[in-house]
């Protein structure tokens, strides 16, 4: 069972995200401060949700405890919606951010979304074949030797791709792992980055095409290229 660590003071909050979980089949453990999440947090747990007003310390410093001891992935719960907040909280190693109120659909999607990458890790550096290489270390992807010049969601979209080569991935399910606020982007802003991962495999060779493409079910990396 996978276990979660909810730090949130608010009776209500606590409530209505541990009903929501635990009927998806997670495990959820209250912490009502952010002195008793440190200490109930283990490597059991596989996820973090964790409000930023706090009634003893900010999220902001819980989060930097935690990333003095854990990498597991953590979740901002807030009702603010600064930006600066977010870049604040993304900077310090929030895995995403998510502002009240919000519908525990949304939730559960970024919890789901965040539990595939860090479930299925790859080695820093993983081959398709011969001719494409991904480097998780500096994010970056090259072919036939040379650097590719992708975009952040483009990067995201094959980093995605090269955890399961030869699956094909819906819009949406590619949209809830690369993009930060999915419910804010349109499925066809989809399409134009498989499009545009395209050119710039096109850029160095003309012929040559990595992405599958199922009509009425989504995309993929091709097992062989």
């Amino acid at each position: 069972m996978i276990k979660i660590l909810l730090i949130e003071d608010e009776p209500g909050i606590q409530e209505t995200i541990q009903i929501a979980l635990e009927a998806d089949g997670f495990f959820v453990t209250i912490a009502p401060t952010g002195n008793e999440g440190l200490q109930t947090l283990t490597n059991e747990y596989s996820l973090v949700l964790l409000d930023i007003g706090l009634p003893d310390q900010t999220g902001f410093e819980v989060l930097k405890a935690i990333r003095q001891k854990f990498q597991t992935p953590v979740i901002f719960l807030t009702a603010r919606n600064a930006e600066i907040d977010k870049v604040l909280g993304l900077e310090i190693g929030a895995d995403d951010y998510i502002v009240k109120p919000f519908s525990p659909r949304e939730l559960l999607a970024r919890i789901r979304a965040i539990l595939r990458r860090t479930q299925n890790p790859m080695n820093s550096e993983q081959n398709s074949n011969k001719r494409i290489r991904i480097s998780l270390d500096k994010k970056l992807i090259y072919f036939n030797g040379k650097t590719l010049n992708f975009s952040p969601y483009e990067y995201k979209t094959m980093e995605l791709f090269f955890k399961w080569p030869g699956r094909i991935f819906t819009r949406e399910e590619i949209m809830d792992n690369v993009w930060s606020e999915p419910e804010d982007s349109f499925d066809r802003a989809v399409d134009t980055v498989i499009k545009n991962i395209r050119a710039r495999f096109k850029e160095v060779d003309s012929n040559f095409d990595p992405i599958e493409t199922r009509r009425g079910q989504g995309y993929g990396l091709k097992e062989t290229i």
